[in-house]
């Protein structure tokens, strides 16, 4: 059987599109400057290093905010880890469908100290959103770190 010129072409010409488009992905906020991502676990390792700096990580989108898609947590590199992105409501929103794709995003590592009223009211809210029971008795951090989100690559 011989191959059949123009359905190869035709074959071609819709791959070319979807190719682009996945090794790309779609942009949210402003576009991505730097070159090289740094590793979620060494930000975690020694967070005051990066407080105040812009940073780019990658990894896969854990959960999405569901009411107004104003944060994201992105997976480490090493098993259970991860770093929330939190961008201004209504500037910049990711889809909850985005949630098990790959991101890359940009952003500032800013800390977060918490009295210990605002990390027990932060974590009530935290277990309203994601619909498990609220445990006062568990609340221990009362600082937090997260990139206040620039702009993201979601593929």
């Amino acid at each position: 059987m011989r191959p059949r010129p123009l359905l190869t072409l035709l074959f071609a010409f819709l791959l070319i599109p979807a190719t682009a488009f996945s090794q790309s992905g779609k942009t949210y906020g402003s576009k991505l400057t730097l070159k090289e991502p740094t590793l979620v676990s060494a930000i975690l390792a020694n967070p005051k290093a990066y407080v105040g700096k812009v940073v780019q990580v990658k990894g896969i989108i854990v959960d999405v905010c569901s009411k107004r898609g104003c944060w994201m947590e992105i997976s480490g590199d090493k098993p259970y880890t991860k770093l929330r992105v939190k961008v201004e409501d209504g500037e910049i929103v990711f889809p909850v469908s985005a949630k098990g794709q790959e991101a890359v995003v940009e952003g500032e590592l800013t800390e977060i100290k918490l009295t210990k009223e605002q990390a027990l009211e932060r974590a009530k809210h935290q277990a309203e959103e994601y619909g498990k029971p609220f445990d006062p008795a568990a609340v221990q951090d009362t600082v937090i770190y997260q990139l206040k989100g620039l702009g993201a690559v979601v593929r």
